[in-house]
């Protein structure tokens, strides 16, 4: 038998509630494109954070971004922004968890958040444009 199957897959039941859960913490590159993009984007109901330094956010970032590393994400940054506003964080890639980080502080500071998966790296496999500059 091939190793994939070493461990058994989970119950049909149990699959469906992993990844119908997994789906209320990541959203994708894809699904943010969409919400940016056109006669959509005026109706964005989420703040998209970039959470990598400025240098970098500055060499390239989603257009729309907010800059906010994920070190600095604290209370008094966010004043600025409703209590029930929504986040959506990325960073570099998949191997990069400062995405991640930064969805824990927002959580802790009692903001809804979830993660786009895959980050910047991602953005760029889809065939999506990079902003550059200092802007957010």
């Amino acid at each position: 038998m091939p190793p994939v199957f070493d461990t058994p897959a989970a119950d049909s039941a149990a699959a469906l509630d992993h990844f119908a859960s997994s789906l209320r913490f990541e959203t994708d590159c894809a699904d943010v494109h969409a919400a940016l993009a056109g006669d959509e984007a005026r109706g964005v109901d989420f703040v998209l954070l970039d959470v990598r330094s400025p240098v970098l956010f500055a060499q390239g970032h989603v257009r729309g971004a907010v800059n906010l590393p994920h070190r600095k994400i604290i209370a008094s940054k966010l004043e600025r922004y409703p209590p029930d506003t929504r986040f959506v964080t990325y960073c570099a890639g998949p191997h990069c968890n400062g995405a991640t980080r930064g969805a824990i502080r927002l959580a802790q500071l009692g903001r809804p958040v979830k993660v786009m998966i895959g980050g910047i790296s991602g953005w760029i496999d889809e065939g999506f444009e990079l902003a550059a500059g200092e802007v957010g």
